[in-house]
């Protein structure tokens, strides 16, 4: 069964110069990313604070170097999955990708209007479990501010927008069909936050993953058919007008029975001493 996991960004696609498309081998199990698979074409004035990270001398012109999503919390503060930092991922440590960028304002990724502001500074969660996926988010640190209105504000723990059945949006620019169909703009996919119950019995532990609700919660619809996939990465899962969670991992794109897992942002507030709000 196909994994969506953090190392698995191996599974996106590399995208040369020359326009050829390389598929990139993947050792480990298939990473999480979707942009959305069931979703809808999204102009980026409705989700200002949706980021593309890019990187062209790693990942190709083709697609803008998009890899991952990310997710603007303050105007020089971005979160993304802490495996899309992974030198698995971007071929070498995040320090050494010298054109590593966030791409905001932009619902086309080749078109020229929003920003491409250089990343200063890559924190990744030292907590972060690569096994478990446990914990998977990064901070980067912008060059330059990105608009106050591009900032999402973020649900702390015991937030309504966490309760199970609430209606949220995942957002990005990955797989809209799960075989390898990337979107060249933002999509959107509506989807209900799930029990914790139904999430742990979907991944109880072993090959399709562990379901851990203090640092993860997930979302999707229960017959499938809605999900995030591959490119997804790192990008937002919307509520109640509050951030609530960051793409991670999950079985296949829009499966029955397999909703996709998202990094819980509660916790990350409380592993980072922040409070639910936005950051300067």
């Amino acid at each position: 069964m196909r994994r969506r996991l953090a190392r698995a960004l191996a599974l996106l696609l590399t995208f040369v110069a020359a326009g050829t498309v390389i598929p990139l081998a993947s050792a480990a199990p298939v990473a999480a990313d979707s942009i959305v698979v069931g979703g809808f074409p999204v102009d980026v004035s409705q989700s200002p604070y949706t980021v593309a990270l890019s990187s062209r001398d790693r990942f190709g012109g083709t697609r803008a170097g998009q890899f991952c999503g990310g997710v603007a919390v303050g105007r020089t503060t971005v979160l993304t999955a802490a495996h899309c930092m992974d030198p698995e991922v971007l071929g070498a440590s995040p320090e050494r990708v010298r054109d590593l960028r966030v791409i905001a304002g932009r619902t086309e990724l080749l078109a020229e209007d929003g920003q491409e502001v250089a990343v200063r500074k890559v924190w990744v969660n030292p907590r972060y479990d690569g096994a478990t996926n446990s914990g998977d988010f990064a901070v980067l640190s912008l060059a330059e501010p990105l608009p106050a209105a591009s900032v999402i504000g973020m649900a702390g723990a015991g937030d309504p927008a966490y309760r199970a059945g609430t209606a949220a949006t995942v957002y990005g620019w990955g797989d809209t069909t799960g075989s390898g169909s990337y979107a060249g703009s933002l999509h959107g996919a509506r989807v209900r936050v799930q029990p914790d119950a139904l999430c742990e019995k979907a991944y109880p532990g072993g090959s399709d993953g562990t379901y851990r609700a203090g640092t993860m919660l997930c979302a999707g619809e229960v017959a499938g058919g809605r999900d995030a996939c591959q490119g997804d990465s790192g990008g937002p899962l919307v509520a109640q007008g509050r951030l609530i969670g960051l793409v991670s991992w999950g079985a296949g794109c829009g499966w029955a029975g397999s909703p996709g897992v998202y990094t819980r942002i509660s916790d990350v507030l409380t592993t980072l001493g922040w409070p639910a709000a936005s950051q300067g």
